[in-house]
């Protein structure tokens, strides 16, 4: 692709809505706790990529399945006030996504996400949607889908001469066969290790890893290379969507500038993410257009 700013970006994931519950401390096993409802929000991590990728200013599609009920008329009006395409699949007889987010006092939380609605996204719908897509736009995945959807849409996207880039949250057992079609894997450093390590990674055909370290701040490596920038301080309220505002941001500064990842995208990323985990939520909390455009000035 001749010109960053060409590129699309095609997000094939998950949608759900947030049901956060603000806890003292994250319960033990067999545990009874009290805790206090907060606001819903929209989420699922197809959808926070797709949200941050949208704001920051990078043309995108959404592709997701929802139920046919009223929480899926939820989520279709929240997608509506974001700048990105959707293409959601309604799924009959399915409830829509729902994700429970226990948060506690330091801002850690647990997460419960259904995927009664994801798990049936088809690999033909996942294809219909990449029938718009060419050389050089990208695919953005998680580990939300089927086995069969996601390989599929990474072989299509691997066909066409689009860049891909994976999530591998919540870790399956399948996505050990999936590297040779990704250009660039994101992981924390226990979803690195359950893998077998960067090495391993690279070894299998990535040819870039983002290793994210929360406070420590993150990695870029590559076979060539192993980079690393610092955290940026901030008070941390809730880390919910943070790993999907980073990657979306550190994906989008590339693409906007032409270019493969580097320290100055992972260095907006982590400024975006900073603003994240400052606010309760998690599209809420996303950093806005405005606050996006401001940081990839930087």
């Amino acid at each position: 692709m001749e010109n960053g700013d060409r590129m699309r970006a095609f997000v094939i994931g998950n949608v759900a809505l947030d049901e956060t519950v603000a806890v003292d401390d994250l319960p033990m096993h067999g545990a009874s706790i009290h805790g206090q409802a907060g606001a819903g929000d929209l989420g699922g991590k197809g959808a926070n990529q797709a949200v941050v990728l949208g704001r920051a200013g990078l043309a995108c599609c959404l592709c997701a399945a929802v139920g046919d009920d009223s929480r899926a008329a939820d989520i279709r009006a929240r997608l509506m006030a974001e700048p990105i395409e959707t293409d959601l699949v309604t799924i009959a007889d399915v409830a829509s996504d729902l994700s429970i987010i226990l948060r506690a006092r330091s801002g850690e939380n647990a997460i419960i996400t259904t995927t009664d609605a994801a798990s049936r996204l088809s690999p033909d719908a996942a294809g219909a949607v990449l029938q718009r897509a060419g050389p050089g736009d990208l695919l953005v995945m998680q580990g939300n889908l089927s086995a069969q959807t996601t390989i599929a849409a990474l072989r299509q996207a691997r066909d066409r001469g689009m860049q891909t880039a994976l999530n591998p949250s919540p870790l399956r057992s399948y996505l050990s066969t999936l590297w040779p079609l990704v250009d660039t894997v994101f992981v924390n450093e226990s979803e690195a290790a359950a893998l077998g390590g960067t090495g391993t990674l690279l070894a299998a055909g990535v040819t870039q890893i983002v290793l994210t370290l929360g406070a420590a701040g993150a990695r870029l490596v590559t076979a060539d290379e192993d980079l690393m920038i610092a955290a940026q301080p901030c008070a941390v309220v809730d880390t919910t969507g943070a790993g999907d505002c980073f990657m979306a941001t550190a994906l989008a500064s590339a693409a906007l500038r032409g270019v493969r990842l580097d320290l100055r995208a992972l260095h907006h990323a982590a400024a975006a993410a900073a603003i994240t985990v400052s606010r309760p939520g998690t599209g809420a909390a996303f950093p806005t257009r405005a606050e996006l455009a401001m940081i990839l000035k930087g």
